[in-house]
């Protein structure tokens, strides 16, 4: 009976395995498990209130993992009309130490409710033009179930709960700060 050899590259070492079941033992796919072990990051929340223009591509790569096989993103942008009246930008303030630590709450409670890998969350504040990202939401899981609902959840949560206020600059020099129906502290 001929031996035949499986030659595994992936592992940045070569090793040659049986096929015949009864020849191979558990720790010859050690030196694999223990990559795919390296592979495996800690979970982490990114979350950042900002002047700066917001990037889509650079806050979902910040959610990509290897063990994941969905990343949802949610992009809140600033539109040009508002009942009738043309909006040229919107203003956002807030209470950055605030904002920052109910948007962690946000994130924790997303943890217990899906299996999430990991979390982004970026505010713009100040003036943004019309069409440039507000709010980009980023959260990567195994599968798009999980993933979809945490995005969902994170911008309906943060704008009922998150102290960021919103001001419309509209083109007839007038401004009105708005509400979020949202906001549960208004009801």
């Amino acid at each position: 009976m001929s031996s035949w050899e499986i030659s595994s590259s992936s592992c940045k070492q070569e090793t040659k395995l049986p096929l015949s079941p009864q020849l191979v033992e558990d720790n010859a796919f050690q030196p694999c498990r223990k990559n795919m072990d390296e592979v495996e990051e800690k979970s982490k929340d990114i979350i950042k209130c900002t002047a700066e223009k917001l990037s889509v591509d650079e806050v979902s790569q910040l959610v990509i993992s290897p063990v994941c096989g969905a990343v949802s993103l949610f992009v809140g942008t600033t539109r040009n009309n508002f009942e009738g009246k043309k909006v040229i930008s919107l203003e956002y303030e807030a209470y950055i130490p605030m904002a920052e630590n109910e948007i962690r709450k946000i994130c924790s409670d997303i943890r217990q409710k899906w299996p999430v890998k990991h979390i982004a969350v970026f505010h713009r504040l100040g003036l943004v033009p019309v069409s440039e990202a507000s709010i980009i939401i980023a959260v990567s899981s195994a599968h798009r179930a999980a993933s979809l609902a945490a995005v969902s959840y994170a911008i309906d949560t943060l704008k009922a709960k998150v102290p960021i206020w919103k001001k419309e600059i509209y083109e007839e020099s007038s401004s009105s700060w708005k509400r979020n129906k949202e906001c549960f502290w208004k009801r």
